[in-house]
């Protein structure tokens, strides 16, 4: 029978291995084609696969299954829950690997694309540019097809002029970035604050006006500081709550 192939990470040996090997392992899934099998490789061969011991790879199957993306049987393996793909809580965690776990598994529909002069609100991470790539995502639940968050990335042009518009409607923009356009993302800076939904916002999200969202800011940067990308994402606070795990060293 064939095994669901997930994607390859670097491991930061800063992190606990299996808290980054199963946020590495649940974006897969939940970013995963609806023709892709069900069934997961082998412990083992899934610990080959991440460089880690089986020890490992099997606390982090554990932290999949007790999330409800995975089901486990003695002798036939280990499977992808069919129903996976509807919206999950966000989880801020802390790699990049992360952020594309948490927006991952949604459908998206790209509303516009533009280049405009950099907002003021945004002058002082774009100090060298007159102007960014603007683009307007609308994303929902993959099975209902309800709107759940709508997002607005602010991309560097050099970057942008990489971009092929049909893989924003297939991953997140950290992950276009990263693994299409292979920018040098360093590290990403999240601010979550609560807001009332405005006029343009409840529309969009199909709630009523005034409603709680979630107000997500996220600032990319490469590794000499430069900002590559702003995320602003709204939330419909009927669907998502944030969850920030700290580990003691």
């Amino acid at each position: 029978m064939t095994s669901f192939a997930p994607d390859s990470i670097v491991l930061n040996r800063k992190l606990p291995l299996w808290y980054q090997v199963s946020q590495s392992l649940r974006a897969s899934i939940l970013g995963r084609s609806p023709e892709d099998p069900l069934r997961l490789p082998t412990e083992e061969r899934l610990a080959g696969h991440y460089g880690v011991s089986v020890l490992t790879m099997r606390q982090a199957l554990k932290e999949l299954e007790d999330e409800g993306l995975i089901s486990r049987h003695r002798r036939r393996g280990t499977f992808i829950e069919p129903g996976v793909r509807r919206g999950a809580p966000v989880r801020l965690l802390g790699s990049v690997d992360a952020i594309v776990a948490q927006q991952s598994g949604m459908t998206a529909e790209l509303l516009d694309a533009a280049r405009v002069p950099v907002p003021p609100l945004w002058a002082e991470h774009f100090p060298d540019l007159d102007e960014v790539a603007v683009y307007h995502r609308l994303r929902g639940d993959a099975k209902t097809g309800e709107p759940t968050n709508h997002a607005v990335n602010h991309v560097r042009p050099e970057l942008a002029d990489r971009i092929d518009p049909a893989d924003l409607a297939r991953w997140p923009m950290t992950k276009v970035l990263r693994d299409v356009v292979g920018a040098d993302i360093s590290r990403i800076t999240d601010t979550v604050e609560a807001r009332l939904a405005d006029p343009e916002t409840a529309r969009l999200l199909q709630v009523p006006l005034l409603s709680p969202i979630l107000h997500y800011t996220g600032v990319t940067y490469d590794s000499a500081g430069r900002v590559l990308d702003v995320a602003v994402i709204q939330y419909r606070g009927d669907r998502f709550s944030f969850t920030v795990t700290l580990e003691a060293t």
